[in-house]
Parts: C-alpha cells; sequence; structure tokens
C-alpha cells in the first residue's frame, strides 16, 4: 500500500452496507440520513511539522487553519455547517496559554460562519501538536448536497480562484468558500454537476473528481495561464519549478473546482470564476491541451498530506 490513492481504495472495500449512510468514503464529507433529514460530517486531521509549523505560525493562524479545512469540505458541498468538535495531541511542554491562543483562532473562525465547537478531547504525549476537527452539516434550504459523483461529458471545468504557491503563506489564511458554493448551487441547479475543493492541486482534484464520476477531463493551457497565482511565480523564482507545475500541483489552495453544464458562468453568479478546461469521455483520461493543440496527459501525484 504505497499511497494514499491506494488507502482509500483499501478502505473503500472495507465499507459495511448502514442504511442511514447515503455517502460515505470518496467524497468531501459523508451523507447521514437520519430520522429526521440528511446530516454531513467530515474531518481533518493536522500535524505539525506538515500542515502548519508552531515554530514559524501563530497559535490562532494555526486553529484557524484547522477549522477552515473542515469548512472547505462543506464548502465543496455546498452545505451549511453547524457544529464542530475538536481533539488535541498536545506536545507535554506545551503551555496553557499557547492552547487558549490556538482556540481563539479557532473560535473566531467559527463565529463568522455561525458554527458552535461542542466537544472534542485533548491528550498530551512527548510528540509534535496534531489537531483533528470533525464538523457536522446540513443542506441549505432547498439546495441538495453537491458531490463528486455528477460529472458529465461536455461540462465546463471552473475554479473560484487563483492557484498555486499557497505555501508561501495562503494556506494558512484561506477563506472556506461557503458562501460562494451556496450561490453557485442555488444559482445553477441542475445544471451544478459536481463540485470539490482544492486541497491536493488542480492535476489530483482533477483527477479524482472525473475517476469518482467516470469521466476524463481536458485542462486547456491557454486557460491556466490565466489562474496562475502571483505566489506561484514568486515560487517558481525561488525554486526553479515553472509556474505552471505550482498551479497544478502545489495543493493547499482551497479553491472550489466545479464540473458544470453552462458557459460563462462567472456572469451567471457574479463571482470569479475561471475556465481551465472540458469533462470528457473517460478515455481522455486527465489531458493538457497545449496552445500548439497537442495533448498531453497527466500523471498526478500520488501520494498527498
Amino acid at each position: 500500500m504505497n499511497t494514499e490513492l491506494d488507502f482509500v481504495a483499501w478502505l473503500t472495500e472495507q465499507q459495511s452496507v448502514n442504511g442511514r449512510v447515503r455517502l460515505s468514503i470518496g467524497d468531501d464529507m459523508a451523507v447521514i440520513l437520519p430520522d429526521d433529514g440528511l446530516s454531513l460530517l467530515s474531518s481533518d486531521m493536522l500535524l505539525d511539522g506538515v500542515h502548519f509549523d508552531t515554530a514559524i505560525h501563530r497559535p490562532e493562524e494555526i486553529g484557524r487553519k484547522a477549522l477552515a479545512c473542515c469548512l472547505s469540505d462543506c464548502a465543496a458541498m455546498a452545505v451549511n455547517p453547524i457544529a464542530a468538535t475538536v481533539s488535541l495531541a498536545l506536545p507535554k511542554a506545551c503551555e496553557l496559554s499557547w492552547v487558549k491562543r490556538l482556540f481563539t483562532g479557532m473560535m473566531e473562525m467559527a463565529s463568522s460562519y455561525d458554527v458552535a465547537i461542542v466537544g472534542g478531547d485533548t491528550t498530551s504525549w512527548d510528540g509534535k501538536l496534531a489537531i483533528d476537527v470533525c464538523v457536522s452539516a446540513q443542506p441549505w434550504p432547498s439546495v441538495a448536497p453537491v458531490t463528486r459523483f455528477g460529472a458529465v461529458a461536455g461540462d465546463k471545468l471552473y475554479v473560484t480562484g487563483k492557484l498555486g504557491g499557497s505555501l508561501l503563506g495562503r494556506h494558512m489564511t484561506f477563506t472556506p468558500r461557503i458562501r460562494a458554493a451556496r450561490q453557485i448551487a442555488e444559482s445553477l441547479g441542475a445544471n451544478l454537476h459536481a463540485m470539490m475543493d482544492i486541497s491536493d492541486g488542480l492535476s489530483l482534484d482533477c483527477w479524482r473528481l472525473c475517476r469518482t464520476s467516470g469521466v476524463g477531463c481536458v485542462l486547456d493551457e491557454r486557460l491556466l495561464d490565466s489562474i496562475v497565482h502571483d505566489d506561484a511565480m514568486r515560487a517558481s523564482e525561488s525554486d526553479g519549478r515553472t509556474t505552471f507545475e505550482h498551479a497544478l500541483n502545489d495543493g493547499e489552495d482551497f479553491e472550489l473546482l466545479i464540473a458544470a453544464k453552462i458557459d460563462n458562468l462567472d456572469e451567471l453568479v457574479g463571482l470569479p470564476m475561471m475556465a481551465v478546461g472540458e469533462v470528457t469521455e473517460s478515455s481522455f483520461g486527465l489531458t493538457i491541451k497545449h496552445v500548439d493543440g497537442s495533448l498531453q496527459t497527466l500523471k498526478p501525484k500520488g501520494f498527498v498530506h
């Protein structure tokens, strides 16, 4: 079992049938069907030295990001976050004042979206800080949760912002696209076929969406030029990788990737949506169409944090 993708595939095979679970492993959130309607659940674990660095980042920033990652899952499915639990594995030397600052950042993020932090667990150990956040959500009125499963050939692919170079700082300060997701879902209705957040890079997350939907896609190099973030350019100057590589593979952008049967999405919803390509038949796989018209098959990274 060499990759995260292999592990997820194995875990999916181990699932047992449960009549109250409508959607389980394989999307941004699980969909649960209690007696009084749909409930959605998602969790994210963040590790010191991987997703943040306690030697560099303020505890308020770390707390903010820990909750924001889960809220981005809510945005990915266009649902309303309700409550969250937070579990911490704290280094034994961690002081209470530092932990309070961590929760201050988390609670400020929670208040922005009317989310209640309702519990969790705290323990200490000899290792580095680990944070696990679980969030529960419900659908917005008259808006069904949007999955990764519905993309069809002919759909246009859009993103909600520029990509690449996020590790220069944006990975700690991003805004979960919850309000934008609701507006998109309400505006597009049945024309919105699939959506997810871009946490692991456009190439890998686009591949995930297409694989889940049983389709392929072509990303257009001419369109991709317009989505390269200034941070990707700065990162390229320091490490020698192309801005194109950064935009496709860096991850931690937390923008939305949208598959919809509509042209000019930005004109419809009044938000800065940028087209990146088109959904195709599955035989195309994940492909880049270069400016000269040639096609190149992409192989997304297999293991990501």
